[in-house]
Protein backbone atom coordinates (compact mmCIF):
# COMPACT_ATOMS: atom_id res chain seq x y z
CA UNK A 1 0.00 0.00 0.00
CA UNK A 2 1.17 3.71 -0.85
CA UNK A 3 0.53 6.97 0.54
CA UNK A 4 -2.57 8.24 -0.52
CA UNK A 5 -0.47 11.20 -1.45
CA UNK A 6 1.03 9.01 -4.29
CA UNK A 7 -2.30 8.86 -6.47
CA UNK A 8 -1.60 10.50 -9.31
CA UNK A 9 -3.63 14.10 -9.78
CA UNK A 10 -3.92 12.82 -13.53
CA UNK A 11 -5.76 9.37 -12.23
CA UNK A 12 -7.83 11.61 -10.04
CA UNK A 13 -9.13 13.89 -12.11
CA UNK A 14 -9.98 11.38 -14.28
CA UNK A 15 -12.59 10.00 -11.64
CA UNK A 16 -16.27 9.66 -12.20
CA UNK A 17 -17.33 7.44 -9.86
CA UNK A 18 -16.56 6.24 -6.30
CA UNK A 19 -17.60 2.96 -4.56
CA UNK A 20 -17.34 3.14 -0.75
CA UNK A 21 -17.66 0.69 2.41
CA UNK A 22 -19.94 2.35 5.53
CA UNK A 23 -18.71 0.49 8.28
CA UNK A 24 -15.43 1.93 9.82
CA UNK A 25 -15.44 3.41 6.37
CA UNK A 26 -17.72 5.85 5.71
CA UNK A 27 -18.59 5.97 9.63
CA UNK A 28 -16.64 6.32 13.41
CA UNK A 29 -18.34 3.98 15.99
CA UNK A 30 -21.45 3.58 13.78
CA UNK A 31 -21.96 7.23 13.04
CA UNK A 32 -22.03 8.84 9.83
CA UNK A 33 -19.62 12.09 11.15
CA UNK A 34 -20.49 15.58 9.32
CA UNK A 35 -17.22 15.22 7.64
CA UNK A 36 -17.83 12.54 5.85
CA UNK A 37 -21.39 13.39 5.09
CA UNK A 38 -20.19 16.31 3.92
CA UNK A 39 -17.33 14.71 1.59
CA UNK A 40 -20.57 12.42 0.20
CA UNK A 41 -22.15 15.98 -0.66
CA UNK A 42 -19.61 17.05 -2.00
CA UNK A 43 -18.80 14.51 -4.52
CA UNK A 44 -22.66 14.07 -5.89
CA UNK A 45 -22.27 17.97 -6.04
CA UNK A 46 -19.28 17.76 -8.27
CA UNK A 47 -21.19 15.62 -10.84
CA UNK A 48 -20.03 12.21 -9.91
CA UNK A 49 -22.02 9.33 -8.90
CA UNK A 50 -21.69 7.80 -5.32
CA UNK A 51 -22.62 4.35 -3.94
CA UNK A 52 -22.45 2.77 -0.60
CA UNK A 53 -21.64 -1.06 -0.96
CA UNK A 54 -21.91 -3.07 2.39
CA UNK A 55 -22.48 -6.22 4.35
CA UNK A 56 -25.34 -4.58 5.91
CA UNK A 57 -28.87 -5.83 5.19
CA UNK A 58 -31.12 -3.91 3.08
CA UNK A 59 -34.23 -2.83 5.70
CA UNK A 60 -30.76 -1.26 7.81
CA UNK A 61 -30.17 0.89 4.33
CA UNK A 62 -33.55 2.24 4.16
CA UNK A 63 -33.47 5.08 6.57
CA UNK A 64 -30.59 6.35 5.26
CA UNK A 65 -31.77 6.39 1.77
CA UNK A 66 -34.75 7.68 2.49
CA UNK A 67 -34.22 10.22 4.97
CA UNK A 68 -36.58 9.08 7.29
CA UNK A 69 -34.04 9.02 10.72
CA UNK A 70 -31.65 12.54 10.00
CA UNK A 71 -30.64 13.51 6.49
CA UNK A 72 -30.80 11.32 3.61
CA UNK A 73 -27.73 10.33 2.44
CA UNK A 74 -26.49 11.98 -0.96
CA UNK A 75 -25.85 8.91 -2.82
CA UNK A 76 -27.02 7.25 -6.05
CA UNK A 77 -27.39 4.15 -4.69
CA UNK A 78 -26.99 1.93 -1.73
CA UNK A 79 -25.88 -1.96 -2.77
CA UNK A 80 -26.49 -4.30 0.49
CA UNK A 81 -26.07 -7.60 1.74
CA UNK A 82 -22.92 -7.93 -0.11
CA UNK A 83 -24.09 -7.28 -3.53
CA UNK A 84 -27.26 -9.75 -3.77
CA UNK A 85 -29.69 -6.34 -3.39
CA UNK A 86 -29.30 -2.51 -3.80
CA UNK A 87 -32.07 0.68 -2.89
CA UNK A 88 -31.57 3.33 -6.31
CA UNK A 89 -32.78 6.82 -6.22
CA UNK A 90 -34.96 7.70 -9.45
CA UNK A 91 -34.51 11.09 -9.57
CA UNK A 92 -30.80 12.26 -10.37
CA UNK A 93 -30.41 9.85 -12.86
CA UNK A 94 -31.03 8.31 -16.19
CA UNK A 95 -30.94 4.61 -15.96
CA UNK A 96 -32.18 2.02 -18.64
CA UNK A 97 -34.88 1.42 -15.73
CA UNK A 98 -38.14 2.43 -15.83
CA UNK A 99 -38.48 3.02 -11.80
CA UNK A 100 -42.04 3.91 -10.41
CA UNK A 101 -40.92 4.87 -7.28
CA UNK A 102 -38.54 7.28 -6.30
CA UNK A 103 -36.62 4.59 -4.33
CA UNK A 104 -36.81 1.92 -5.38
CA UNK A 105 -35.34 -2.06 -4.42
CA UNK A 106 -33.46 -4.02 -7.07
CA UNK A 107 -32.28 -7.48 -6.47
CA UNK A 108 -30.23 -9.99 -8.19
CA UNK A 109 -32.29 -13.38 -7.12
CA UNK A 110 -35.96 -13.40 -7.86
CA UNK A 111 -38.83 -13.81 -5.48
CA UNK A 112 -38.79 -17.41 -5.59
CA UNK A 113 -35.21 -18.31 -5.05
CA UNK A 114 -34.96 -15.79 -2.57
CA UNK A 115 -37.63 -17.74 -0.22
CA UNK A 116 -36.10 -20.48 -0.60
CA UNK A 117 -32.81 -19.54 0.46
CA UNK A 118 -34.19 -17.58 3.49
CA UNK A 119 -36.10 -21.01 4.62
CA UNK A 120 -32.46 -22.60 4.44
CA UNK A 121 -30.77 -19.88 6.16
CA UNK A 122 -33.29 -20.02 8.90
CA UNK A 123 -32.54 -24.00 9.74
CA UNK A 124 -28.44 -22.62 9.00
CA UNK A 125 -28.42 -20.16 11.69
CA UNK A 126 -30.02 -22.26 14.40
CA UNK A 127 -27.36 -24.84 13.52
CA UNK A 128 -24.63 -22.43 14.23
CA UNK A 129 -26.15 -20.81 17.27
CA UNK A 130 -26.20 -24.65 18.71
CA UNK A 131 -22.58 -25.51 17.26
CA UNK A 132 -20.80 -22.65 18.31
CA UNK A 133 -21.51 -21.36 21.60
CA UNK A 134 -22.15 -17.81 22.34
CA UNK A 135 -22.38 -16.61 19.05
CA UNK A 136 -25.91 -14.93 17.58
CA UNK A 137 -27.14 -13.33 14.89
CA UNK A 138 -26.16 -9.83 14.13
CA UNK A 139 -29.16 -7.55 15.69
CA UNK A 140 -29.76 -5.79 12.39
CA UNK A 141 -30.83 -9.42 10.87
CA UNK A 142 -34.54 -8.46 11.11
CA UNK A 143 -33.81 -6.55 8.00
CA UNK A 144 -31.76 -9.12 5.56
CA UNK A 145 -33.42 -10.89 2.84
CA UNK A 146 -30.57 -12.71 1.15
CA UNK A 147 -27.95 -13.76 3.53
CA UNK A 148 -26.90 -14.65 7.06
CA UNK A 149 -24.43 -12.47 9.49
CA UNK A 150 -23.65 -13.03 12.94
CA UNK A 151 -21.92 -10.87 14.87
CA UNK A 152 -18.10 -11.33 16.28
CA UNK A 153 -17.04 -7.59 16.80
CA UNK A 154 -20.19 -5.28 16.67
CA UNK A 155 -21.42 -5.52 20.49
CA UNK A 156 -20.13 -9.28 20.95
CA UNK A 157 -16.27 -9.59 21.23
CA UNK A 158 -15.52 -13.08 20.01
CA UNK A 159 -12.00 -14.44 19.15
CA UNK A 160 -10.36 -15.32 15.84
CA UNK A 161 -10.71 -19.48 16.34
CA UNK A 162 -14.66 -19.18 16.85
CA UNK A 163 -15.06 -16.99 13.55
CA UNK A 164 -13.40 -19.85 11.48
CA UNK A 165 -15.71 -21.96 13.94
CA UNK A 166 -18.32 -19.95 12.25
CA UNK A 167 -16.86 -20.14 8.66
CA UNK A 168 -16.51 -23.81 9.01
CA UNK A 169 -20.60 -24.37 9.36
CA UNK A 170 -21.08 -21.71 6.85
CA UNK A 171 -19.14 -24.12 3.95
CA UNK A 172 -20.05 -27.13 4.91
CA UNK A 173 -23.53 -26.11 4.16
CA UNK A 174 -22.60 -24.46 0.70
CA UNK A 175 -22.88 -20.93 1.59
CA UNK A 176 -20.62 -18.44 0.17
CA UNK A 177 -18.94 -16.62 3.01
CA UNK A 178 -17.12 -13.16 3.77
CA UNK A 179 -15.94 -11.18 6.84
CA UNK A 180 -16.42 -7.84 7.55
CA UNK A 181 -15.03 -5.58 9.96
CA UNK A 182 -17.98 -6.79 12.47
CA UNK A 183 -19.75 -9.45 10.58
CA UNK A 184 -19.38 -13.18 9.42
CA UNK A 185 -21.84 -13.38 6.41
CA UNK A 186 -22.88 -16.56 4.27
CA UNK A 187 -25.36 -16.19 1.48
CA UNK A 188 -26.61 -18.97 -1.30
CA UNK A 189 -25.08 -17.02 -4.56
CA UNK A 190 -22.30 -15.86 -6.08
CA UNK A 191 -22.70 -12.53 -4.55
CA UNK A 192 -19.44 -10.41 -3.27
CA UNK A 193 -18.84 -6.53 -3.47
CA UNK A 194 -17.15 -6.61 -6.96
CA UNK A 195 -20.10 -8.91 -8.51
CA UNK A 196 -22.17 -6.18 -6.71
CA UNK A 197 -20.76 -3.27 -8.14
CA UNK A 198 -20.38 -4.44 -11.63
CA UNK A 199 -24.44 -5.40 -11.68
CA UNK A 200 -25.48 -1.48 -10.00
CA UNK A 201 -23.37 -0.19 -12.62
CA UNK A 202 -24.92 -2.13 -15.47
CA UNK A 203 -28.57 -1.90 -14.17
CA UNK A 204 -28.40 2.04 -13.14
CA UNK A 205 -26.05 3.51 -15.34
CA UNK A 206 -25.71 0.78 -18.75
CA UNK A 207 -21.68 0.81 -17.73
CA UNK A 208 -19.65 -1.75 -18.03
CA UNK A 209 -17.76 -1.49 -15.10
CA UNK A 210 -14.34 -3.65 -15.69
CA UNK A 211 -13.86 -1.47 -19.01
CA UNK A 212 -13.43 1.66 -17.65
CA UNK A 213 -12.35 1.07 -14.13
CA UNK A 214 -9.50 4.20 -14.51
CA UNK A 215 -12.34 6.18 -13.81
CA UNK A 216 -13.62 4.25 -10.84
CA UNK A 217 -12.15 4.18 -7.40
CA UNK A 218 -13.18 1.94 -4.63
CA UNK A 219 -12.43 2.89 -0.69
CA UNK A 220 -13.01 0.50 2.08
CA UNK A 221 -11.39 -1.08 5.41
CA UNK A 222 -11.67 -5.18 5.60
CA UNK A 223 -12.06 -8.49 4.58
CA UNK A 224 -15.01 -8.21 2.70
CA UNK A 225 -13.31 -5.78 0.77
CA UNK A 226 -11.12 -7.65 -0.77
CA UNK A 227 -12.90 -8.38 -4.02
CA UNK A 228 -13.40 -5.11 -4.79
CA UNK A 229 -9.52 -4.30 -3.92
CA UNK A 230 -8.18 -6.65 -6.32
CA UNK A 231 -10.21 -5.50 -9.11
CA UNK A 232 -10.43 -1.49 -9.30
CA UNK A 233 -7.41 0.24 -11.18
CA UNK A 234 -7.77 2.87 -7.85
CA UNK A 235 -8.31 1.25 -4.62
CA UNK A 236 -8.06 3.19 -1.06
CA UNK A 237 -8.06 1.96 2.34
CA UNK A 238 -8.47 4.06 5.29
CA UNK A 239 -5.86 4.00 7.94
CA UNK A 240 -7.92 1.43 10.08
CA UNK A 241 -6.81 -1.19 7.33
CA UNK A 242 -3.82 -1.62 9.35
CA UNK A 243 -5.69 -3.91 11.61
CA UNK A 244 -6.86 -6.14 8.87
CA UNK A 245 -3.87 -6.18 6.50
CA UNK A 246 -1.98 -9.09 7.91
CA UNK A 247 -4.95 -11.23 6.96
CA UNK A 248 -6.60 -9.79 3.50
CA UNK A 249 -4.43 -11.14 0.49
CA UNK A 250 -5.79 -8.16 -1.19
CA UNK A 251 -4.74 -4.95 -0.15
CA UNK A 252 -5.44 -1.18 -1.89
CA UNK A 253 -3.09 0.57 -3.81
CA UNK A 254 -3.52 3.41 -1.35
CA UNK A 255 -4.09 4.11 2.35
CA UNK A 256 -5.42 7.48 3.71
CA UNK A 257 -3.48 8.42 6.61
CA UNK A 258 -7.01 9.35 8.79
CA UNK A 259 -9.05 6.44 9.93
CA UNK A 260 -13.04 5.69 9.18
CA UNK A 261 -14.69 8.96 8.03
CA UNK A 262 -12.30 11.22 8.63
CA UNK A 263 -10.15 8.70 5.56
CA UNK A 264 -12.92 9.10 3.86
CA UNK A 265 -13.28 12.59 3.71
CA UNK A 266 -9.61 12.43 2.96
CA UNK A 267 -9.86 10.40 -0.20
CA UNK A 268 -12.76 12.78 -1.32
CA UNK A 269 -10.77 16.05 -1.04
CA UNK A 270 -7.89 14.54 -2.73
CA UNK A 271 -10.53 13.54 -5.58
CA UNK A 272 -12.32 17.08 -5.63
CA UNK A 273 -8.47 18.87 -5.41
CA UNK A 274 -7.51 17.57 -8.52
CA UNK A 275 -10.66 18.87 -10.44
CA UNK A 276 -9.62 21.64 -8.77
CA UNK A 277 -12.59 22.40 -6.37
Amino acid sequence: MQALTHWPEAARRNIVGVFTDIDDTLTTEGTLTPDALQALADLKAAGLTVIPITGRPIGWCEPFMAGTQGPAWPVNAMVAENGAVAFVHKNGLQPPLNLREPLSKLYQQDATTRATNQARMQAIAAQVVAEVPGVQLSRDSAGRETDLAFDYAEFARHSTDTVQQVLAVLQRAGMQTTVSSIHIHGCFGDFNKWQGACWIAQELLGRDLGAELDRWVFVGDSGNDQAMFEHFTHSVGVANIAHFAPQLTHLPRYVATAERGAGFAEVARAILQARGL
